[in-house]
């Protein structure tokens, strides 16, 4: 069998609806084109931040890092999340044709409202989403009314 490079991806959405769409794609293919034998590797999760009357909970895409591999620091109201996922995928006689898996370090940090209770975050990963809760703290007054004299 022998593989055969297409381009047809590059074809398929030549003609971007907006300029923005234009220069995000890009910067897209740009960033992708990063080899892997590269000594500095980065990459940025995606997140999903959500907030309801008691809490902010923050979502992380982190598919194939081990929790031992992620880092969660607090400092100055602000929340910092980071890791590393590794490629380990060497095996001699295996030629890769194409790797669009993000590998390398990352870290995301998040400022925080003051009124959260930093001592009751918690974290859990479960099927590769990384949920973090951060409870707002109920004795740190949020909304007050003030009269006029």
């Amino acid at each position: 069998m022998t593989l055969v490079k297409s381009n047809a991806g590059l074809y398929k959405d030549f003609v971007p609806t907006t300029f923005s769409e234009l220069v995000e794609n890009f910067f897209k293919e740009t960033a992708e084109a990063k080899p892997v034998s590269s000594s500095v590797l980065t990459f940025v999760p995606k997140v999903d931040i959500s907030e309801t009357e008691k809490q902010f909970e923050i979502s992380l895409q982190v598919a194939g890092i081990n929790k031992e591999d992620i880092k969660i620091d607090f400092q100055d109201g602000k929340l910092t999340v980071s890791g590393e996922r590794k490629f380990d995928k060497i095996e001699s006689g295996k030629k890769f044709h194409k790797i669009e898996t993000q590998y390398g370090s990352f870290h995301r940090s998040f400022v925080m409202p003051e009124h959260t209770n930093h001592e009751a975050i918690e974290a859990e990963c479960n099927n590769g989403i990384l949920n973090i809760v951060i409870p707002k703290d109920e004795k740190k007054v949020i909304k007050a009314t003030i009269s006029i004299k």
